[in-house]
């Protein structure tokens, strides 16, 4: 735990030095070139589908957030086809600044409340910085009833507890296609055996390509480095690797979100190491992200006449 607290406060104080050198940087490096414009958009949300994009909220801006993954479509109509089992995070996302956004969620699976901030380092400039990165933290406890154990045996508050850390890294290739990649460790305080490692290490691909204006087909996959046979916390279930296919419905500035998955939980721990089904034996749920935009403070620079940004 120690550890992973450690890696999230150093991520922290990179980011809050990073953003002060970026600009100054770049210019050095480029000779103060004018042509240097913003790449905006590489994502159009904050989510690829169940990770974490590259994008960040505007400073000022609340999105409540809703995020629904039905039970397996392969249930049958007895359960409607997995309508009628159903796992739910409700979450409450800021932008503190136009370079950092945190979060708040409650997920239904495992009862899990979780927090994270997301921090954006380097920004994709056309004819300048050629990727954006951000570094993002998540902590999480699970809420459900403590198990059984034996007399004289101890359940800790700590063995609830579980941390994740990740690094994104986009870039947007073109005004269709965008790419990332996303190292990702979780850290849990308590595993179900000697066998396993508290730490799971994981490499994170995921994809947007743009088919109009308002559809784009978004894809993602996460591959474990270890951990590649943990079971699911208390069961004899076997983990398998999450991935993803999605389509974004943009509506009138909103991003709707369709997904087809192999993973039912809706954190980034329960993405990465506990995804129970597979596509192989076509365990697979159907899914929705939807969000409601409130601008709670104007930016400053919208307070009087539009600002007008180049780029993408």
């Amino acid at each position: 735990m120690r550890r992973s607290l450690a890696l999230i406060f150093l991520f922290n104080l990179l980011a809050t030095f990073s953003f002060a050198q970026t600009d100054s940087l770049m210019d050095m490096l480029t000779g103060g070139s004018s042509s240097a414009f913003p790449v905006s958009a590489t994502f159009k949300a904050t989510r690829i589908i169940n990770s974490s994009s590259v994008e960040n909220l505007g400073a000022g801006v609340l999105d409540f957030r809703i995020s629904h993954r039905f039970g397996q479509i392969n249930q049958g109509a007895q359960n409607f086809y997995g309508l009628d089992n159903a796992t739910t995070r409700l979450g409450l996302d800021y932008g503190i600044t136009r370079w950092l956004m945190i979060g708040l969620g409650h997920s239904v699976l495992n009862k899990e409340d979780d927090g994270f901030a997301k921090i954006k380092l380097l920004r994709q400039k056309s004819g300048g910085t050629p990727i954006t990165l951000s570094v993002a933290g998540y902590a999480g406890i699970l809420t459900i009833p403590d198990p059984t154990l034996p007399a004289g045996d101890k359940w800790y508050f700590s063995n609830k507890l579980h941390y994740t850390s990740q690094i994104l890294i986009a870039r947007k290739f073109s005004e269709s296609i965008s790419l990332q990649l996303t190292p990702t460790m979780v850290h849990s305080n308590i595993v179900d055996s000697t066998k396993f490692s508290n730490n799971t290490f994981a490499i994170g691909v995921g994809g947007r390509v743009k088919i109009n204006k308002r559809i784009a087909i978004t894809g993602e996959y996460f591959y474990r480095l270890t951990n590649t046979d943990l079971l699911y916390t208390g069961t004899t279930s076997h983990t398998y690797n999450s991935f993803s296919l999605g389509v974004d419905i943009e509506t009138g500035g909103h991003v709707f979100q369709l997904m087809v998955t192999n993973s039912q939980g809706l954190t980034e721990r329960a993405v990465v190491s506990q995804t129970t089904d597979s596509w192989k034996n076509q365990a697979l749920h159907f899914g929705f992200n939807i969000s409601r935009v409130f601008t709670v403070v104007k930016p400053k620079e919208f307070r009087g006449k539009p600002k007008q940004e180049k780029g993408w």
